[in-house]
Parts: C-alpha cells; sequence; structure tokens
C-alpha cells in the first residue's frame, strides 16, 4: 500500500526535510553573514590601524611643529632680550649724552665758566701748535691787562695777544629771530664791544705787536658773522683785531710756529757759524797732523828699509864667511935684521 499523504511518519520526514533545508538555508546565510562580518572586521581592523597610524602621524607632525615653534619663539626670545639690553645700553647713553648735555647747557648759561670753555680750548689748540716757551698764558701787560695767551713773536710784529670770547647769548637770540632787528643789533654791538675792547687793552705800541687776535670758540658764529655780518669783519681789520675760529686759529698757529722757527735759526746763524769756524779749523789740524804722521810714516818705512839692507849685507857676509878655510898657519919665517947702508 502507497503511503499517502496523511502518512504521519511521511509528514514528519517531509517536514523534517523542510527543516533540515531552512536550517542548511540558515546556516548558510549566517556563514555569508559571518563572513561579511569577518570582511567588515578585516576593514575595521585596517581602518582603526590607518587611524592610529594617522594619529600617530599627525601626533609627530604637532610635535614636529610645536618643537620648531618652540625653537623659533626661544629665538625671537633671545633676539628680543639682545635688543632690550640693546636699547638699555642705548637709553643709558642717551641719558649720559642728555647729562653731558645740560652740564654743557650750564657751562654755557655763565658768562664766566663760557669763558673758561673757550679758553680751554685756545690752551688745547696753542698747546698744539707751539712749542712750550713760545706763548705765556694770562700774561700780565703793562697797563695792568692780563691777556689769555701771549705768543712770543719777533720785533717786528712783537707779542702777539690772542683773547678768547663767546657772545653766544646774543648769537642764539639771533638764530631764535633771524628777522628781528634787536636781536641782529644787539648781535652786532656784542661784537662791537669785545673788538674795541681787545683793541683798546692788548695793542700797546712798543710793547705788543700791532694787531690783536679774538678767539671765538664757536665754528657756527663765526660763520655768521662772515656770512651776513661782513661789516663787522671789515671793523675788525680797520681796529687791527682779527677774528679767528678754532680752524682759522690752528692755520694761524702753524704760521706763527713757522716764523718762530725762522726767527730761531738766524739768532743762533751767529752761533752755527762759530761752531763751522772752529770745525773748520779742526779739521785744519787734523789735516796737518795726518801729514805729519805720514812723514813719521814715511821716515820709518826707510828706516826699516836700511835695516833690512843691513841685514841683507849681513847675511851674504856670514854666508862668505862660512866657506872660508881656517886650516893651521906654516911656521913662520925668521926674519933678517934690516941692513943699514951708511953713505
Amino acid at each position: 500500500m502507497t503511503p499517502g499523504l496523511s502518512d504521519p511518519t511521511l509528514i514528519a520526514v517531509v517536514v523534517g526535510a523542510v527543516a533540515l533545508t531552512a536550517l542548511g538555508a540558515l546556516i548558510l546565510s549566517l556563514m555569508a553573514r559571518l563572513r561579511d562580518m569577518a570582511q567588515t572586521q578585516a576593514q575595521l581592523t585596517g581602518g582603526l590601524a590607518a587611524l592610529a597610524d594617522a594619529q600617530r602621524r599627525a601626533e609627530s607632525q604637532v610635535g614636529a611643529a610645536l618643537g620648531d615653534s618652540a625653537t623659533r619663539t626661544a629665538t625671537a626670545l633671545g633676539d628680543l632680550q639682545q635688543r632690550l639690553a640693546t636699547i638699555d645700553r642705548a637709553q643709558a647713553n642717551i641719558e649720559r649724552l642728555s647729562g653731558d648735555v645740560l652740564g654743557l647747557q650750564d657751562i654755557l648759561s655763565n658768562k664766566q665758566t663760557r669763558g673758561a670753555f673757550g679758553e680751554i680750548q685756545l690752551r688745547d689748540l696753542v698747546g698744539r701748535a707751539l712749542p712750550p716757551d713760545g706763548f705765556t698764558w694770562q700774561a700780565q701787560l703793562s697797563n695792568g691787562r692780563r691777556a689769555d695767551c701771549l705768543i712770543h713773536m719777533p720785533d717786528p710784529p712783537g707779542p702777539l695777544v690772542i683773547d678768547a670770547k663767546f657772545p653766544l647769548e646774543a648769537y642764539e637770540a639771533v638764530i631764535e629771530s633771524p628777522k628781528d632787528q634787536r636781536a641782529i643789533t644787539a648781535f652786532r654791538a656784542s661784537v662791537r664791544t669785545h673788538i674795541r675792547a681787545i683793541a683798546d687793552r692788548y695793542i700797546l705800541p712798543g710793547e705788543t705787536a700791532e694787531g690783536a687776535c679774538m678767539f671765538l670758540p664757536s665754528e657756527a658764529i663765526y660763520a655768521e658773522l662772515h656770512a651776513n655780518h661782513a661789516e663787522l669783519v671789515r671793523e675788525g681789520f680797520a681796529a687791527r683785531v682779527w677774528i679767528v675760529s678754532p680752524t682759522t686759529c690752528m692755520a694761524t698757529l702753524n704760521t706763527l710756529r713757522a716764523i718762530l722757527k725762522d726767527h730761531r735759526m738766524r739768532e743762533q746763524a751767529g752761533d752755527i757759524r762759530r761752531a763751522l769756524a772752529a770745525l773748520h779749523r779742526d779739521v785744519e789740524l787734523v789735516v796737518e797732523r795726518a801729514a805729519k804722521l805720514e812723514t813719521h810714516f814715511d821716515q820709518a818705512r826707510r828706516d826699516v828699509e836700511g835695516i833690512t839692507t843691513a841685514a841683507e849685507r849681513a847675511g851674504k857676509r856670514a854666508q862668505r864667511l862660512d866657506g872660508f878655510d881656517f886650516a893651521e898657519d906654516p911656521a913662520p919665517q925668521p926674519r933678517l935684521a934690516p941692513v943699514i947702508r951708511r953713505g
């Protein structure tokens, strides 16, 4: 009998087969999913590794960047520190220079200290240009006046006076207000006063030279006079007062040094001539004594030649004596008495 569909065993087998088929399909599906999951896990693992590597590279780059930044920052801080030190030194120099400028302003603001400043500058110039015995400081003249510097020039022209003047206040007023006629008038009056004072005090006939020098320790004031106040320079020439600045004063002093040197050479020309005459006499004595010595040498030479000749003759005679025979002489013969003839 053929089993029918209603057979429980068949039904169980069919159900089991179907279940097995479904289970196999499920297992295959699970395996496929597991493979997919494994692939996904591998991809995730690779991605995580790549991410970790990228993180390490990023950390390395960040570290390098931070190191470079730290190095640059340290270098910049070092440079900044050096610049700050340089600025501090410059600030100290500026403060010291400001103090010097303020000190110079204090010196120049007082007439006495300003005059001392001009004298010091004049001393430096004269001391470098002339010999120590060529000038005198604060030399007193017969009129009771004291000259800042007296140059010991020969006569003519005679001792030359150099007096330092510094009309700073009047000059500063002109510089601050170039168009102010009162400032210009005051400046001209100040310079004229100095010119007249030098002409009256330091040009003494028979005692000093016929002129004197007014030393201005400022090239700016000297330039202002020659540029805008030429009439003052001409007035100085008329009064025989020559206005000089540090530069022109050095040129003038060099000329005076040449004159002093020439004068001293002329003064010593007599001594030089006398010394040359004595030297000439000494040379003549040397020549005379050399001639006498030559005569003595000639006589000595002749004496030596005579001695040599005598020695040669003596030598020849000695040789002849060596050749003589010194044998015994024969017996002597009896001598006959002389016959005396008688006439």
